[in-house]
């Protein structure tokens, strides 16, 4: 499943993931074992620390089924390595504002003389390389478009040599294009034309385009506009809906 991950996106297949907010490696087990293509650490919003998105790889990597990525904190080339050190085959990285962010990401997952990755694969050798130029054909490295920068910038962003796929943050987006809340039908038109110029941007250079959604039918509906892969919600959000729904039923 992992290589399949891998070989999807690059292929420009669909693919579906999970993301995973809680510091929890029994929980991210299982869910690494439902049928998602991949589950994300998200190490930016996430309440888990470094531990927490090494334990959750581990986790990930004993299910023997999705493949494990992490969203990171930002572009510090620091946070990405560390990241990739621990295990991530792919990380998703924010706030992308230019190429020039693009060219530094993608330099920060590869070995010289192909970008600026330090060498020291403490766990990630078991997995992935230890081979340098294995490491760096292993790795997908995804930009987020969400800043009214990203937005302006997609078409180069995306024709970044090295940059595997564009992934949009609608709640970031929507306040790029203006919105007073994530959700806000105000900028409906302007949020949808800022999706179409993303997938546009993508489609162009030949790379995947990916978004966030809040549950699967809208999942579904974003494969079916375009999109090559979506993440579903997350543990956090699914655990309050599920509580709160079982108390409902008890309380009829």
């Amino acid at each position: 499943m992992t290589a399949d991950f891998v070989r999807k996106i690059r292929a420009g297949e669909p693919a579906l993931g999970y993301w995973v907010m809680l510091d929890a490696p029994a929980s991210t087990e299982r869910l690494a074992r439902a049928g998602y293509d991949y589950v994300c650490l998200d190490g930016q919003h996430g309440l888990l620390g470094y531990q927490g998105i090494l334990n959750g790889l581990i986790a990930i990597d004993a299910a023997a089924g999705a493949t494990g990525i992490v969203r990171v904190a930002s572009h510090d080339r620091a946070a990405i390595c560390r990241a990739l050190d621990a295990g991530a085959r792919g990380i998703i990285v924010p706030l992308v504002d230019d190429a020039e962010q693009a060219a530094a990401v993608v330099a920060a997952t590869r070995y010289p003389p192909n970008g600026v990755r330090s060498y020291g694969p403490m766990r990630s050798s078991l997995r992935i390389g230890p081979v340098p130029a294995e490491a760096d054909a292993s790795v997908v490295v995804l930009a987020m478009i969400e800043t009214p920068q990203g937005l302006a910038n997609v078409e180069s962003i995306s024709a970044t040599p090295g940059l595997d796929g564009v992934y949009i943050g609608p709640a970031d987006m929507a306040l790029a294009v203006g919105a007073s809340y994530p959700g806000d039908p105000a900028v409906a038109a302007e949020f949808d034309a800022a999706l179409a110029r993303v997938r546009a941007a993508a489609d162009a250079a030949g790379i995947a385009v990916g978004i966030h959604t809040p549950d699967g039918a809208t999942a579904a509906r974003r494969l079916a506009e375009g999109f090559t892969f979506a993440s579903v919600s997350s543990d956090l959000e699914h655990l309050e809906q599920v509580a709160r729904a079982h108390l409902d039923d008890a309380r009829g």
